[in-house]
């Protein structure tokens, strides 16, 4: 066999016919309503992409109606209670059902055509992620049609949205409704880190990896880390409205700034989540547009890293009124006026791409140049914002208002637009009409401005935020009519894009031919099973340094140019330097991902709508369909190695480490300790408010019950760890080691429960004892996905299904047990210790 470090290139000979037919067979769409059952990123792409549009449209029109509310004052065309429930609904959409979402369709749909793989490595994720979005997103929304949609604002700060001041329904159809929409997000983000990094075309070493790539990869690393603190919240928030336990409620020793301090460090990274895409295709439509390689290529990396950094040190910046002390708000402030730094070292960059270049002012250079005048006009309302006595004055006004839509919409919307007039013939082969991009671009931009920039004035003039009506003698009456009159020019630009959309849509697909001649490999012929033949990359534009590369790639002269088992295949290579590692085998279409979407999307509604019974009937169809997906995926290679190139030979499929699911798992746990780490924030941030701690009526139990916790959790570790090694044996020994980790998790969870209710452990009581409950029912919780899983791996060695060359099943699950084994020894000592130490 041929090392794939020593590989000599792909062969550039023509390749037989029959293969190109192969390819066709094994990706071969789904025809009719079936198609609903596509798991491969062409189809699912679009889907995400159209569901992203309609919620953009949806969440416009609740905008419309508010503008149109705000147009003259003492307006009586909706009510407060309607109002207070469609700006809700408005920021919500916006921000959790567009913004995240519309980022991370393009990226599923375009990613793997710029990497050069086939697809990326977990479709059905893909898929679940994309239909449980969907499918929770529509239900979410109709609540408003029903009057039980939130009015507690997209930031659902209490006490406002607590059971006393919200008793109906609707902050409960924003905590679980949202917060499940989250898990998804954090889906497609797995997907898309182990995709970037392990299915690149052989040769896209880091530093030739598209832009756009690596501002996907910070923005789902970012996902990663941030979006888990809105999960604990949203947890903590139910909780107190469904069981009376008191995170939030000052009287019982909870703080209501937990809430802001859990919600802002997922909400500030999240508008550089939402930015940080915008800004990889902004730097790729540059290069292409001005017909030069992007300047200061390393520099746009390194600025894209720094971003997501940064804005992890800016969650106070929405808390400089909230009565932090002086220190802590310096320092944000500090990082607010440094995130400026790598930001604006990007735009510098396409300005100078922009100068060094040959311009073509098509449509899509319009929208980049309307993006630098907004984006860098709304940067600047941040800085000043980000000056503490400014801030003081315009905080909570209009003037924040007009700041948010000028770096949201100016920041991302007109990148996007930019990128749909840019992108589209990858699609179906056919430009949008450039007479309307014309017209769209010119009403959008005009009207834009005309709605946002009036609204500086008026924040300054004293107009605060979320207001339905307003007197006529506060001389703001001039500034919300044209405020409200460009929304609808704006609206009127989107409208004339759709329509040119859906005209252009109709007209039958054709190669593309590669319109804008850019550098990319999404440029090359495209079908649904993707390229031809994975190409090797050996620069940073691969198109313009080989403009043979195309016709080479469609004859089936680079890597896999057909299908080695007559299924879906693509290569996965190493992390750094992109060398060819090993075949990975695709699963096809199937409904499994659509089933297990549905049922986990009727468990989340349908528990907040109070059918239980019918709610758990959905999470047990969620389980069963997952793990009926699962059940085929672990198998053993039909072959050891198998030739990819000539004269080239790769192993099929990997195992531990070198497997792309052992790394999934990597990232799951990842996210899954960073809400526990909210968690262990929420118990020390109530600590340290308590007076004592313990406060009254609650008492740490005996230090005997953690201990022998603990050597419980131990025990498992180690049992689970002589099970990862002893596969290769009889696996009687396994089954056994397996059973009783099993065993010793749930008992030491036990341990646990049985301590803390000895000593009085009362969760309603007090905001301390909640906490603490808080972090038992997390364990819990995953003690029971561990029973579920170990009984999984059982069934699988008692079926003969668990074998040394197909062992995922057993790593993984592994992986999972040690995270839990790690998260109850650090609960039991951050319980036991955390008294002591703020005494």
């Amino acid at each position: 066999m041929t090392s794939p470090a020593d590989a000599p290139l792909p062969s550039r000979l023509p390749r037989p016919d029959g293969e190109r037919e192969a390819l066709e067979r094994a990706w071969r769409a789904p025809s009719g309503w079936r198609l609903l059952s596509a798991v491969n990123n062409t189809h699912i792409g679009v889907f995400y992409i159209a569901t992203a549009m309609l919620f953009f449209v949806l969440a416009g029109t609740l905008g419309l109606v508010m503008r149109a509310q705000l147009a003259v004052p003492g307006n009586d065309l909706v009510g407060p209670g309607t109002y207070n429930q469609i700006f809700t609904m408005h920021g919500t959409v916006m921000m959790f059902l567009f913004a995240v979402p519309i980022v991370e369709a393009v990226a599923v749909y375009l990613l793997p055509g710029m990497l050069g793989a086939r697809d990326l490595p977990f479709p059905r994720l893909s898929a679940y992620a994309f239909w449980a979005y969907a499918i929770g997103g529509l239900a979410f929304f109709c609540t408003l049609f029903f009057g039980e949609a939130p009015d507690g604002g997209w930031f659902m700060y209490p006490p406002l949205t607590s059971k006393e001041f919200s008793p109906g329904r609707g902050a409960d159809w924003w905590l679980l409704g949202i917060g499940f929409i989250e898990i998804s997000a954090i889906a497609g983000a797995i997907e898309l880190i182990i995709g970037i990094l392990f299915t690149r075309a052989p040769g896209m070493t880091l530093m030739r990896m598209p832009v756009f790539a690596w501002a996907m990869l910070v923005s789902a690393l970012m996902i990663v880390f941030a979006f888990p603190a809105v999960i604990a919240a949203t947890t903590l928030l139910e909780l107190e409205r469904a069981f009376d336990w008191p995170f939030f409620i000052a009287q019982r020793g909870g703080d209501p700034l937990l809430w802001q301090h859990l919600f802002w460090f997922f909400g500030h990274p999240e508008v550089y989540i939402i930015f940080l895409p915008a800004a990889g295709m902004v730097s790729m439509m540059v290069a292409t547009l001005a017909a030069t390689p992007l300047v200061a290529y390393r520099g746009v990396v390194a600025a894209l890293a720094g971003v997501g950094i940064v804005s992890f040190a800016l969650w106070a910046h929405h808390m400089f009124t909230a009565g932090l002390d002086s220190v802590p708000m310096m320092i944000v402030s500090a990082a607010s006026f440094l995130v400026a730094i790598p930001s604006g070292m990007q735009v510098f960059a396409w300005i100078a791409t922009f100068w060094r270049g040959r311009v073509r002012f098509d449509t899509p250079t319009l929208f980049l140049l309307g993006f630098h005048f907004i984006f860098v006009l709304g940067g600047l309302t941040g800085v000043m914002v980000a000056v503490l006595p400014f801030d003081w004055q315009a905080h909570d006004s209009y003037f924040i208002v007009a700041h948010l839509h000028y770096v949201l919409i100016g920041g991302m919307v007109f990148p996007l637009f930019a990128g749909l007039y840019y992108w589209a013939p990858v699609f179906k082969g056919h430009r949008l009409s450039e007479r309307c991009g014309r017209w769209v671009f010119g009403l959008m931009f005009v009207g834009f401005n005309l709605s946002f920039f009036p609204m500086h004035l008026s924040g300054m003039l004293g107009m605060p935020r979320r207001i339905y009506t307003y007197p006529s003698d506060l001389g703001w009456n001039g500034l919300n009519l044209l405020s409200s009159i460009g929304a609808f020019v704006f609206a009127m630009g989107v409208l004339l894009f759709f329509v040119d959309a859906a005209r252009t849509l109709r007209r039958p697909s054709r190669d593309h031919g590669d319109p804008w001649k850019a550098g990319t490999l999404e440029w090359l012929p495209q079908r649904d099973y993707g390229v031809r033949s994975i190409p090797q990359v050996d620069a940073r534009d691969p198109l313009w340094v080989r403009p043979a590369l195309a016709q080479e790639v469609e004859a089936g002269a680079h890597w896999l140019p057909g299908t080695a088992f007559g299924g879906r295949e693509t290569l996965v290579t190493s992390a750094v330097d992109a060398q060819p590692r090993h075949l990975l085998r695709l699963p096809g279409d199937g409904w499994l991902p659509f089933v297990a979407a549905a049922g986990t999307a009727g468990f989340f509604l349908l528990l907040t709508a109070g059918w239980v019974a019918t709610a758990f009937l959905c999470g047990l169809l969620a389980i069963a369909a997952i793990l009926a997906w699962l059940w085929g995926s672990d198998q053993p290679p039909p072959a050891s190695t198998v030739q990819v190139a000539e004269g080239v030979h790769l192993p099929v499929g990997a195992i531990g480490r070198a497997s792309h699911s052992w790394w999934a798992v990597i990232v799951l746990i990842v996210v899954d300790m960073t809400i526990f780490a909210s968690f262990v924030f929420a118990h020390l941030h109530v600590s340290m408010a308590a007076e004592v701690c313990p406060p009254p009526g609650a008492a740490l139990p005996s230090a005997v019950w953690p201990l022998g916790s603990s050597l419980l959790l131990l025990t498992a570790t180690v049992l689970m760890w002589g099970a990862t090694r002893g596969l290769g044996a009889a696996q009687r020994g396994l089954r056994l080691r397996v059973a009783l980790a099993i065993a010793c998790m749930a008992c030491a969870f036990a341990l646990d429960l049985a301590g803390h209710l000895r000593g009085d452990l009362d969760p309603t009581a007090q905001a301390w004892s909640a906490t603490v409950g808080a972090l038992l029912g997390y364990q819990g919780f995953h003690v029971a996905v561990l029973l579920l899983m170990g009984g999984y791996v059982l069934l699988r060695s008692w079926s003969g299904r668990l074998r040394p060359d197909a062992r995922a099943t057993l790593d993984n699950t592994a992986l999972m047990f040690f995270c839990v084994a790690a998260q109850g020894l650090i609960a039991a000592t951050i319980v036991q210790v955390a008294p002591r130490w703020v005494a």
